[in-house]
């Protein structure tokens, strides 16, 4: 997913930028991802945690305009880790990773909202599907487009029990975590 993610959301964020800047908008082919970091910020009964991967891919489609700009990204959901193996274990179980091997984002625009210094600020409308449930989402962060790559760093909040991920609590209780989670993405397309 790290590839493709990261060259779709490049490809994607290079097309914002053009729009805002009112450049003429270039024509955009495939685009594969070059590195991309999916993450999650939790919470529970006994601290705060991270879950991240890096396994990373996906596909963005050609566009001539940003309005016509399509892409996808997934990663396996098997690969996320929180850097401790009875929490991996457990977070494995509530996602039924054997029966969602995915989670995924589907581009369907994007929209550049201004520029500040060599950013641009976008939001990413599209559906995610985790857990076999997809809803719409939005993505807003921020893009930087340099000499043949461009970068997107973004985040969300979500609800988990939203996509019917369950099994979050253990023990009778005792033991719990918060279903919101906040979902961070960091990708970077091109050379």
């Amino acid at each position: 997913m790290t590839t493709h993610l990261a060259r779709s959301f490049l490809t994607m964020t290079c097309l914002a930028v053009a729009v805002a800047c009112r450049l003429p908008a270039q024509v955009i082919h495939d685009a594969p991802l070059a590195k991309g970091t999916l993450a999650f910020d939790g919470r529970a009964t006994l601290g705060n945690f991270t879950g991240t991967t890096t396994a990373v891919k996906g596909q963005l489609g050609g566009a001539a305009t940003i309005a016509n700009i399509t892409g996808w990204v997934e990663a396996a959901t098997g690969s996320l880790v929180t850097g401790s193996g009875k929490r991996d274990r457990d977070m494995y179980k509530s996602l039924e990773v054997e029966k969602y091997p995915t989670m995924r984002f589907d581009l369907e625009r994007i929209d550049a909202a201004g520029i500040q210094g060599d950013s641009v600020a976008v939001t990413l409308y599209g559906r995610f599907t985790i857990h076999g449930t997809s809803r719409e989402a939005e993505v807003p962060g921020w893009a930087w487009i340099g000499t043949g790559a461009t970068r997107f760093r973004g985040a969300l909040s979500m609800d988990v029990r939203d996509y019917g991920v369950g099994g979050l609590s253990k023990m009778l209780g005792m033991l719990r975590m918060d279903p919101k989670i906040v979902v961070r993405i960091d990708v970077a397309f091109g050379s």
